[in-house]
């Protein structure tokens, strides 16, 4: 576990899962910029100290296994006895095995559901409590649009992000009234890592989708993000925020 640092009392704590590069590390380094105490998650003691070092006085990083009960139980307590409650939790961490539904096996279908929506499940239970004591509390899960539009060879990663849509709108309803929002953003093609990787034309057959004509950037989520865990969006909840340059309008 990385280094732990105290939190002055007047700071709300954010816990960003999948906060090591990409969306993940954009969404942590803007909260850290609006004020917010920032703990980012990797699956990697070495993951979590590159996390601690980027973030320095503003946040840490921790080690967790999204996937382990133990886990999340183990850094819900850590977190508790460091730093308080968890004011915002972002549910970023994710993982893709895509292939057509003919050819997919079990283990590449139960991976999928358990990574992108159990742990959605098993971490905003574990900071329910405290956000309901506090009466603030910001959920946001990070979908994607295929969890609206569908993909061929994604069954199980839309499958997935759309769970995550219908379990933002009816925690909602349990939640709203203890001043606990629950919102899902649902980015569009974004240049990371993955889209870096694709060729020029395979590139180009992206942006040819998105009127915006441009992949996002990963900034453009982390903004969205930053408003959803504002106090400016304590009227926003239940809602679907789609950021992927007018590709899908819903």
């Amino acid at each position: 576990m990385a280094t732990t640092h105290q939190l002055n009392t007047d700071k709300r704590v954010a816990l960003v899962t999948g906060a090591s590069r990409g969306i993940g590390a954009a969404i942590a380094d803007r909260l850290s910029q609006d004020g917010l105490f920032v703990i980012g998650t990797a699956t990697s003691e070495k993951g979590a100290a590159d996390i601690s070092a980027r973030l320095g006085s503003n946040g840490r990083g921790a080690v967790l296994d999204v996937n382990s009960e133990e886990s999340v139980d183990h850094l819900l307590k850590n977190i508790q006895g460091a730093e308080g409650a968890v004011h915002v939790l972002v549910n970023n961490a994710g993982v893709t095995a895509d292939t057509l539904l003919l050819r997919m096996k079990p283990e590449d279908w139960q991976r999928i559901i358990d990574t992108n929506l159990t742990a959605v499940y098993r971490l905003s239970r574990g900071v329910l409590r405290g956000m309901m004591k506090a009466r603030f509390g910001r959920i946001v899960n990070i979908g994607s649009v295929v969890g609206s539009m569908g993909n061929p060879g994604q069954a199980n990663y839309a499958a997935a992000k759309a769970g995550m849509i219908g379990f933002a709108k009816s925690l909602a309803y349990e939640v709203g009234s203890r001043g606990v929002t629950v919102n899902t953003v649902a980015p569009g093609f974004v240049d990371t890592d993955m889209t870096r990787a694709l060729t020029d034309d395979q590139r180009s057959a992206l942006v040819d989708q998105v009127p915006a004509a441009r992949l996002g950037d990963t900034t453009d989520i982390a903004h969205a993000v930053a408003f959803l865990a504002s106090d400016g969006a304590g009227y926003v909840t239940g809602q679907t925020l789609h950021v992927n340059g007018g590709m899908y309008m819903a």
